[in-house]
C-alpha cells in the first residue's frame, strides 16, 4: 500500500473515530428513581402490570398436616438422603463412595434461611447439587422442606437433652 493511500486511510479513520463518544455514562437516561415527569408512579422503575407473575414469588404453600409430613419423609428418603443422609448431617450413601459431602441441614446458616431457599435449592440446583424441578412436584418440595425443618428440630432438641 503507497504512503498516500495510508494517510487517506488514517484520515478516514481519524475522522470516523472524531465522531464517536468515549463518555458511555454521559449520556442522556433516566436513573432507576429519579424523579421522572408524565408518569403517575412519578419514577422510571415502575410497577408490574396486573396478573404479573413475578420470578421465585412465593409458591402456593399447602397446610401443614400429618400427611404432608408423612409425604415429606418419603420423598426426602426418595430423592435426598442418597446425599444428605438419613437425618440431614450430610452423610449420605454417596459419601461413603468418596463423592463430596453436601452441607449438613443442622449448621446454623442452613437453619437460619428461609423454607423458599430450601424450594429453590430443590427447584433450581444449588452448588454441585442439580436441579429436581421436573423429578419433584411443587407441592412435594414444600413436603421435602417441612421434613427438612422436622430434621433440624430433632437435631435442636437431641443436643438440648444432651446439654
Amino acid at each position: 500500500m503507497s504512503f498516500k493511500r495510508l494517510n487517506i486511510v488514517f484520515l478516514a479513520l481519524m475522522l470516523f473515530l472524531s465522531g464517536c463518544g468515549w463518555q458511555m455514562s454521559e449520556q442522556p437516561r433516566y436513573d432507576t428513581y429519579e424523579p421522572l415527569q408524565g408518569q403517575p408512579e412519578r419514577t422510571s422503575a415502575r410497577k408490574p402490570p396486573a396478573g404479573t407473575v413475578l420470578f421465585q414469588s412465593r409458591q402456593t404453600r399447602p397446610i401443614l398436616t400429618e400427611e404432608l409430613l408423612r409425604r415429606g419423609e418419603e420423598r426426602y428418603n426418595i430423592y435426598c438422603s442418597v446425599c444428605h443422609g438419613a437425618t440431614g448431617q450430610g452423610d449420605g450413601r454417596i459419601v461413603q463412595h468418596g463423592f463430596p459431602a453436601p452441607p449438613s441441614f443442622h449448621n446454623e446458616k442452613l437453619k437460619a434461611a428461609d423454607d423458599l431457599h430450601f424450594w429453590s435449592a430443590i427447584t433450581n440446583g444449588a452448588g454441585r447439587m442439580y436441579p429436581y424441578a421436573n423429578r419433584v412436584s411443587p407441592e412435594d418440595r414444600w413436603a421435602i422442606v417441612e421434613w427438612i425443618r422436622v430434621l433440624q428440630m430433632a437435631e435442636s432438641l437431641k443436643k438440648e437433652r444432651n446439654s
